[in-house]
């Protein structure tokens, strides 16, 4: 391997915690302000959580609604060219055409949104006595797979409760992606019980870097999130993690480990595709 291409295959991740508020304005300068600290440390990429610049919520979605291009999009492409990252935008309520939905953004080091992705599968649960949340009481699904590639490696997206679909995890690493991203807000009973567990199992199936970006946890929110950004490796292993605060984590993401991981455990060709398969109806964008 050429020294040219040991530097290609690291590169710095960064997960940004926000605590959000009911104030649009404040969540959108607080994000700008943690993506410049986390330009500062060296990361290339970096992750912003779901409804990143809204509370989260059914009753909030109408409220804090955006087209898109719109104020939100607008800082994201600004903080993405000032600090030349791929910024991937967490989620935002988007208003398109009478419909709502949940919507992450990606834009590139020049500033240019590289891709859109609507939530596929809606928050739609009932654990008695525990949660019960109806995400399409309010908004709509997204219909389209969703991936970007950078110089370092190609990215899947998807969005909190899009992470239960092992199928989606397994359609984005048969197209190339080496790392997947879920902007997510997990809750007070589903958080402690399934979070961390899904993303490790994503990240051990498709021998690929997992990384979920939650909200930083209100106490006195509608919706408590859990919390514990995290970023996992394609053994397994939780190698970066937050608490419940507002903060950014890090993580050294090397594609060379995941090659190594790949060679040694050659699941891929093993693959059993004579008796069983996954595959997508479409294309991803991006």
């Amino acid at each position: 391997m050429t020294a040219a291409a040991r530097i290609m295959s690291k590169f710095r991740l960064a997960v940004v915690q926000l605590q959000v508020t009911s104030v649009k304005a404040d969540n959108l300068s607080r994000a700008r302000r943690l993506v410049l600290q986390a330009a500062g440390q060296g990361s290339k990429v970096v992750l912003l959580p779901e409804c990143f610049n809204s509370p989260y919520g059914t009753s909030f979605f109408s409220d804090y609604a955006e087209k898109i291009p719109g104020e939100s999009t607008q800082m994201l492409s600004e903080a993405a060219k000032e600090n030349q990252v791929y910024l991937v935008g967490g989620s935002i309520p988007e208003e398109d055409g009478g419909k709502l939905y949940n919507t992450c953004a990606v834009f590139g080091p020049g500033g240019e949104m590289i891709l859109k992705h609507r939530k596929i599968h809606l928050f739609d649960i009932n654990v008695p006595g525990k949660i019960c949340f109806q995400e399409s009481e309010t908004l709509s699904p997204g219909n389209s797979l969703s991936t970007f590639d950078t110089p370092f490696c190609k990215v899947g997206v998807g969005i909190c409760y899009d992470m239960r679909f092992a199928e989606l995890a397994q359609v984005y690493s048969r197209e190339g992606c080496q790392l997947l991203v879920y902007p997510g807000a997990f809750n007070m009973t589903t958080g402690p019980a399934h979070w961390e567990l899904l993303q490790r199992g994503r990240a051990v199936d498709n021998q690929v870097y997992v990384a979920t970006a939650s909200p930083a946890r209100d106490e006195a929110a509608s919706y408590v999130a859990w919390g514990h950004s995290t970023v996992v490796n394609p053994w397994g292993e939780v190698i970066s993690k937050a608490g419940a605060e507002e903060t950014v984590i890090y993580a050294d993401i090397d594609l060379q480990y995941l090659s190594d991981i790949r060679r040694q455990i050659p699941i891929t060709a093993q693959r059993r595709d004579d008796l069983y398969s996954v595959t997508s109806v479409q294309e991803a964008s991006g």
